[in-house]
C-alpha cells in the first residue's frame, strides 16, 4: 500500500472517477446524490483536494462498491489526510513543489533529463546552497537546503530505493556552481551515486549534436501500484505542470530513450565525471 499522501489522494481521486463513469453518472448526478458541488467533486477527481473518509463510505454506497473493497479505499482515504514529512517545510516549499515532492517520495522508478544544474536530487549540500543563492536569494536558505537534502533519501532506501535514470547534458558537468571545490565536490558525488545499484546517470556529450530534448528538462514519474498512470512533471521558475495522459506519458518516455541511446554509457560517463572533477577550474 502507498505511503505518501499525495499518492494516495491521487489513488482515491482514480478510483472515484472510474467508479462514477462505470455506474453511467455525470459529475452533476453523482455531486447531487452526494450532497456537493459539481465543482467540488470535480476538484476531488483531479486529485486537487482531498476527500474524508466518510465520504468516500457515501461515494462507494452509491456506486454499490461494499465489504473488503470499499474497506480498502477507505482505509487508503485515511492515510491520504495525513502528512508527509515535507508538510514541515510547507513555510519554504511552495504548494505546487509540495504536490510534486509527494509524489517523488512514493516514486519506484523516475528518469530525467536536466540541461543546466545537477538535479535536487544528486545536489551536495554545498551546491544545493549556492544554487538557491543564484535563484531565490538567501532567505530561510538553511530549511531550503535541508528539505531538498532529506528528498534524497528515496535513493538510499533500505528496502524500496527509487530507480533513477538521468541523463545530464555535458554543460552540467563545466558550469562551476559555487566555485571549483564545490563543484568538484558535487561531480564526484554523481560518480559515487553512479555505481549504486538503482541508479544510473549519464551525460549526453556536445558532440552528440542537437537531440529532442533541447528545449525542456523533464521527470517521469512511476508508481508501482500504478505502472501504467505514469507523470511528466515539468518546472520552471516560478511554477510546476503534471502531465497524465497517456500522449505527453509516450512522448517524453521515448524521448527518454532516445537521449540515453545518444549519450554516453554508465561506466564511460562515472570516468568523464571522475575527469571533469579533476579538471574543474
Amino acid at each position: 500500500m502507498t505511503s505518501s499522501p499525495t499518492v494516495r489522494r491521487r489513488r482515491i481521486a482514480r478510483e472515484l472517477r472510474q467508479l462514477r463513469e462505470q455506474n453511467g453518472l455525470t459529475l452533476d448526478q453523482a455531486a447531487r446524490q452526494l450532497d456537493m458541488s459539481k465543482s467540488n467533486l470535480s476538484r476531488i477527481e483531479n486529485a486537487q483536494i482531498g476527500i474524508k473518509p466518510r465520504d468516500v463510505r457515501a461515494a462507494l454506497a452509491l456506486y454499490q462498491v461494499n465489504n473488503a473493497d470499499a474497506e480498502v479505499l477507505i482505509e487508503i482515504a485515511r492515510g491520504a489526510q495525513q502528512r508527509g514529512w515535507w508538510h514541515n517545510y510547507s513555510d519554504v516549499l511552495p504548494e505546487w513543489f509540495e504536490f510534486y515532492v509527494g509524489l517523488e517520495a512514493e516514486a519506484s522508478v523516475m528518469r530525467t533529463y536536466e540541461a543546466e544544474s545537477v538535479p535536487g536530487l544528486m545536489q551536495t549540500e554545498a551546491y544545493a546552497r549556492a544554487m538557491f543563492l543564484l535563484t531565490v536569494g538567501d532567505v530561510d536558505i538553511d530549511r531550503k537546503v535541508a528539505a531538498r537534502i532529506q528528498r534524497q533519501e528515496i535513493l538510499r532506501h533500505q528496502e524500496t530505493p527509487v530507480a533513477l535514470s538521468a541523463v545530464l547534458n555535458e554543460a552540467v558537468l563545466m558550469r562551476p556552481v559555487g566555485g571549483p571545490d564545490v563543484m568538484s565536490e558535487q561531480l564526484e558525488q554523481l560518480a559515487d551515486l553512479a555505481k549504486l545499484p538503482n541508479v544510473t546517470i549519464q551525460v549526453l556529450p556536445m558532440a552528440a549534436g542537437g537531440h529532442p530534448a533541447m528545449t525542456t528538462p523533464y521527470v517521469i514519474l512511476s508508481f508501482k501500484d500504478a505502472p501504467a498512470e505514469s507523470i511528466v512533471y515539468l518546472e520552471n521558475l516560478t511554477n510546476g505542470q503534471a502531465l497524465e495522459e497517456p500522449e505527453h506519458v509516450g512522448g517524453y518516455t521515448m524521448v527518454h530513450e532516445k537521449l540515453c541511446s545518444m549519450a554516453l554509457g554508465p561506466d564511460d560517463s562515472i570516468a568523464l565525471l571522475r575527469e571533469a572533477s579533476r579538471n574543474i577550474q
